[in-house]
């Protein structure tokens, strides 16, 4: 590992103490650094550096020459890097200065022995399927970043009546979804929202999407896995001219009678996984299974 990128957001400054170990672990090993070019300005205004770093902007500044993509934040911000990524192929290394962090698994207190394991080739690259989506007519928004790696969402727009969203699987009707909208996920996204709406956990490199309703009115309706080379089309009928569509954390509005075409995106995210972690270690420590909270209240 010789040339690395680092993006973060704002709130990032708070951790301070994370990045210096990130920086001097990184040059301990002679890796080259380069920052995101807004998060740049934070940290030395902030006086959080030492010295100068070459920078970065957009997509368009990365290539293939870069090992690695340090992503320092929580999982939000590994969303916000994917969109600096895209197609390149860099693996991306998340660190947790947030709060859940199911995508940016380093721990704060892991950086150290982390970048020791990747600089000794100790770990993993877990690949991850994405979501693309095209509208007719098309969203002018979604142009360059048509793509999600949590999921995709349909949902209602300035009203309490709920949508309905006609659902076609390989151009076969499935069912009229009436609900406040429609999740569809991926098997990184299945521990999000779609999580949150009472949809299943899946591995990361299972083969799979998953579609939940979020609060539907018809109760039999349930969440349903389906292969992840299924074409999904939706239709959206509603008494509100507009209706929302969010890609992870992107979200626009669009006319009702947009219709909406999603499938498996041609390219994946490589996600850096050391050999100290694991998807099911993640599992234990962040959703606390196995965990019986009753014990815990008798010591």
């Amino acid at each position: 590992m010789k040339k690395v990128a680092v993006f973060g957001q704002t709130y990032t400054i708070n951790a301070e103490k994370e990045i210096k170990i990130l920086l001097d672990s990184l040059e301990k090993h002679k890796v080259v650094v380069f920052f995101e070019d807004n998060f740049y300005k934070i940290l030395k205004d902030h006086k959080h550096l030492s010295k100068k770093y070459p920078t970065f902007s957009s997509f368009h500044d990365l290539n293939s020459s870069f090992d690695m993509f340090f992503s320092l934040g929580g999982d939000g911000t590994m969303l916000r890097a994917v969109t600096y990524v895209r197609d390149l192929n860099i693996p991306i290394l998340g660190i947790n200065t947030g709060r859940l962090g199911f995508l940016a698994n380093i721990q704060k207190d892991e950086i150290s022995e982390s970048i020791d394991l990747l600089i000794a080739k100790e770990y993993r690259i877990q690949e991850r399927t994405l979501l693309s989506i095209r509208t007719k007519p098309g969203v002018k928004k979604f142009k360059d970043i048509s793509f999600a790696l949590n999921e995709i969402t349909i949902a209602r727009k300035n009203t309490t009546s709920m949508i309905g969203v006609q659902t076609f699987l390989n151009d076969e009707y499935l069912t009229n979804y009436w609900s406040d909208g429609l999740i569809i996920a991926t098997p990184t996204g299945s521990t999000g929202y779609s999580l949150s709406c009472n949809g299943p956990v899946l591995s990361p490199n299972s083969k799979n999407f998953v579609i939940t309703p979020i609060a539907p009115h018809n109760l039999n309706a349930r969440p349903m896995v389906i292969p992840d080379d299924t074409a999904i089309k939706l239709e959206v009928d509603t008494r509100e001219k507009d209706f929302l569509i969010s890609l992870d954390s992107r979200i626009t509005s669009v006319p009702k009678k947009t219709k909406i075409y999603i499938e498996k995106s041609p390219f994946t995210i490589k996600s850096v996984i050391p050999s100290n972690q694991s998807f099911l270690t993640t599992l234990r420590s962040k959703l606390l299974w196995g965990e019986d909270t009753r014990n815990e209240s008798n010591l």
